[in-house]
């Protein structure tokens, strides 16, 4: 078993924080930062059919990197490869800015790059997003972590909206490319800060590290991502493309599941399932990312072609959902500082969630922008309860040696599940679209060459053409939150399930194979009474 190396002196956690917030902010602003873009860009590169693969590129390069940075942080020490991921992160940014530019290709090759350099994005965002919340259950114990975590999910809320806003306003005002550019001094001031302040505990450990793990994991998720992208859509369900790769996705995922067994340092421990607590979070983060990341992406559009806003009031927009969500996961974290409890929140964010998405799928031509955002603040509570109350009871249920690898299984299946609802949500969106009596105007009328999305041409229909072609857009963005709510429905009822075992007040935790009841013996001799 590996053994902390004697710690001299506590870090200044403030401080780190600081650039921890700035690394967080980074990695969730450009997960929304495109949306509102991304009509421009689609106008610039067409390809309309492929738009959601800027998003999907994302997140597909975040969730297949996530266990990996998380158990490079546990053998290698989290500084460093925390370091790296930034490093990583600010060059796809670089690349993504200069898609289409003439540097690489034309504009005839522009999508296909933006796409590519997204994915390489992706994968520093996977070492971001992971190594924040290790770090910090590095630095801060179980019974704290919540007020810490809480302006964590603060920081993601403030990102979530600043990502549309920011976005809006840069391409309205300057070029999107601006929208990727703009992390490089944010990126430079967070390495310099974290290079200079940070000072964590070194663990030693074997240095092995579970590569055709890593390789079977990302070639099984890759397949599934492709299936719901293209099955239905781009080929039929029952061609051989489809069921080629489902096949292979089955073929990886279970060779990946009999490596996980046999790997000295497998990439994601199969044991820490076993726990309870643990196996139950992993599903919620799942179900939460699905919804959240896979609906979320379709508000920005339904805002600019329905409601008519451009592309900076959209981002605005969206502060109701955002507005929610950060007051609510600041308060969270402090009732979780305070008492040390934590099983409710969960429960009453996915019903919340759950009712703010059944409020979404009432979207139509004619909903005010005023009845929109209060059914985004119910949507935004929701998802503050959820946020970093998931983090938290993953983290508990492991020892400290085990951090990054289960705070890399949570943001793991978190990602795992926004990839999975933005690829299958973009199907579901344009298999209703094209089905709709509006499918052939929209070719026509709200389209440009090689199928791209003209706003302006949209505004130019006339009057009967534009509302058959708007009232297409709404039904096909409701359907999206209508099927959503098939996949929150289920967070409360799982969330029911989980145990109430106190936080620690320590970073040492109970052996791996404590019964919950050990576990609860253990966090009950060092947890102050509330």
């Amino acid at each position: 078993m590996s053994q902390p190396a004697q710690v001299t002196a506590r870090p200044n956690v403030r401080v780190v924080l600081f650039g921890l917030m700035i690394a967080m902010m980074l990695a969730m602003l450009d997960n929304m930062i495109v949306s509102t873009a991304l009509p421009r860009i689609v106008f610039e590169f067409g390809g309309a059919d492929h738009f959601t693969w800027v998003v999907t590129a994302y997140v597909l390069g975040t969730t297949v990197s996530t266990p990996i940075w998380g158990k490079l942080g546990d053998l290698y020490g989290r500084k460093t490869v925390f370091l790296t991921a930034v490093v990583v992160f600010l060059i796809g940014s670089a690349l993504c800015g200069m898609s289409g530019s003439g540097f690489f290709g034309g504009v005839d090759t522009g999508m296909i790059e933006l796409i590519a350099f997204r994915a390489v994005q992706g994968l520093g965002a996977g070492g971001l997003m992971v190594g924040v919340m290790a770090i910090i259950g590095d630095l801060v114990p179980p019974r704290e972590r919540g007020r810490y975590q809480g302006m964590i999910a603060g920081i993601m809320a403030i990102a979530m909206v600043a990502g549309p806003l920011v976005g809006g306003f840069i391409t309205d005002n300057l070029s999107w490319r601006w929208a990727f550019y703009v992390n490089l001094p944010l990126g430079g001031v967070a390495l310099l800060v974290l290079a200079t302040t940070m000072h964590l505990p070194k663990y030693r450990t074997e240095h092995k590290i579970d590569w055709l793990g890593a390789a079977l994991l990302s070639v099984g998720i890759t397949a599934i991502v492709l299936v719901t992208t293209w099955g239905g859509n781009q080929y039929d369900w029952a061609s051989p493309q489809i069921v080629g790769l489902a096949a292979l996705a089955l073929v990886a995922l279970v060779a990946f599941g009999l490596v996980e067994r046999r790997a000295p340092e497998p990439i994601l421990p199969l044991g820490l399932f076993a726990n309870r607590n643990f196996a139950l979070i992993s599903v919620i983060g799942f179900l939460l990312g699905f919804a959240m990341f896979g609906a979320m992406n379709f508000l920005p559009l339904y805002q600019q072609t329905v409601q008519g806003a451009s592309a900076t009031n959209s981002g605005l927009l969206l502060l109701p959902l955002m507005f929610g969500m950060l007051v609510v996961s600041l308060v969270v974290g402090r009732a979780i500082t305070k008492t040390g409890r934590y099983r409710a929140f969960p429960i009453v964010g996915g019903v919340v969630m759950t009712a703010g998405m059944g409020l979404l799928t009432q979207l139509d031509l004619g909903t005010s922008k005023t009845v929109s955002s209060l059914y985004m603040v119910v949507l935004g509570v929701g998802m503050g309860f959820l946020m970093q109350t998931s983090m938290l009871i993953a983290q508990n249920s492991v020892e400290q040696k085990d951090l990054g690898a289960a705070s890399g299984a949570a943001t793991f299946f978190r990602s795992i599940g926004g990839s999975f609802g933005v690829s299958l949500f973009g199907a579901i969106f344009a298999n209703r679209l094209a089905d709709s009596p509006a499918g052939p105007a929209f070719a026509s009328g709200g389209g440009g060459e090689g199928g791209a999305m003209n706003l302006d041409k949209l505004k130019e229909l006339s009057g009967p053409v534009r509302e058959v072609v708007l009232g297409a857009l709404s039904d096909a963005i409701s359907h999206v939150f209508f099927w959503a709510v098939f996949f929150t429905v289920a967070v409360p009822v799982l969330a029911w399930f989980i145990k109430e075992v106190p936080l620690r007040s320590s970073n040492d935790a109970p052996p791996a194979d404590a019964t919950p009841e050990d576990q609860a013996e253990a966090a009950l001799g060092k947890a102050p009474v509330a």
